[in-house]
């Protein structure tokens, strides 16, 4: 029989001691965890759903479990060493000088750190849906005339292109009505990462908001763009059609992409640290963190709470259906 709250202590305990360890590197454990089912409902399946009858070995949980992250973009990680916890494997790795424990079912299909659980993609086996902590929570969000609405992003975090998908109609929707903001966190995939927020950066700066989110339309939906994991000989294939699409300059913006966009790119990254935003997506409003279902009408519903008077466009229903992660 498992015990619920002793696991639950035990994984506490762990997020403390890596939480104290990891006060130089905000956007670590965070940016790892890619999309979340809570913890408890995963324990109640257990015995409903028969999640852990095809057991695989440790070993075999960590390796797939590395494969899984490092698929994912997430470099510098490496397998220290995995154990056997109640009824889970703790997968512990490396990085960047520091141990970092995961968590996963013993069938290999779930793992997660602290105490959440995240779900996989074909790489660990079947797909469980994705949702966020206590999604459909009443949320104290405070209300304005025109809300701030801000999605946390690392630009190549799959879970953060699922979350500007379902931000899209949103943004279609209520754009003259609230103030939408994409702001960069940082650049946990690679040096790549940082230079493509740069140039989303460039492009709100020379041009506007409307440019900046016809350009994410057309980036997050080409998965040429995605393989090419920052190559500027593969990109070259993809960005001029896009740049020359939407009447963008390209020299314009690659030279504001050298000079003023990374003094923009601190600003959005102190921003989230002053909000205390480490994860991508994070989703705020009106400074408050929101969670939100991936889809485009649970992020309206979230805005349209934030307002004083909630404008017509707010009884517009959207699609329940979640956005795929990655690109396409």
């Amino acid at each position: 029989m498992i015990d619920k709250k002793e696991i639950i202590k035990e994984i506490e305990k762990e997020e403390h001691k890596v939480i104290k360890s990891m006060r130089n590197n905000p956007w670590m454990l965070s940016s790892i965890i890619l999309g979340v089912v809570a913890l408890i409902l995963i324990f109640n399946s257990f015995s409903e759903s028969g999640l852990t009858k095809n057991i695989i070995s440790a070993d075999e949980a960590g390796k797939k479990l590395l494969s899984y992250y490092l698929l994912n973009g997430a470099e510098g990680l490496e397998l220290s060493s995995v154990e056997e916890q109640n009824e889970l494997y703790k997968v512990n790795f490396k990085y960047q000088g520091a141990i970092v424990p995961i968590y996963t079912t013993k069938d290999g299909q779930l793992a997660g750190s602290m105490t959440i659980l995240v779900a996989k993609d074909p790489v660990m086996g079947n797909n469980i849906k994705n949702s966020n902590i206590n999604a459909n929570a009443p949320q104290d969000i405070p209300k304005s005339d025109k809300p701030i609405v801000e999605a946390f992003i690392f630009s190549y975090c799959p879970y953060g292109l699922q979350f500007e998908k379902a931000l899209f109609p949103v943004y279609d929707l209520l754009k003259d009505k609230a103030d939408f903001r994409i702001v960069a966190i940082g650049a946990m995939h690679g040096e790549y990462e940082k230079i493509e927020s740069l140039r989303q950066i460039s492009i709100e700066q020379l041009y506007d908001k409307a440019k900046l989110f016809a350009y994410l339309k057309e980036f997050d939906a080409n998965t040429g763009i995605g393989s090419c994991r920052g190559d500027d000989s593969c990109l070259d294939k993809y960005l001029p059609s896009i740049y020359s699409k939407l009447g963008i300059d390209k020299t314009k913006i690659e030279e504001y992409m050298k000079t003023d966009a990374s003094k923009v790119y601190d600003e959005q990254n102190a921003r989230a640290n002053s909000l205390g935003v480490g994860g991508s997506p994070t989703f705020v409003i009106n400074r408050a963190q929101v969670q939100v279902n991936r889809n485009a009408d649970s992020i309206k519903e979230a805005v349209c709470d934030a307002f004083n008077s909630e404008p017509e466009e707010c009884s517009q229903s959207l699609s329940t259906q979640s956005a795929s992660p990655g690109f396409g």
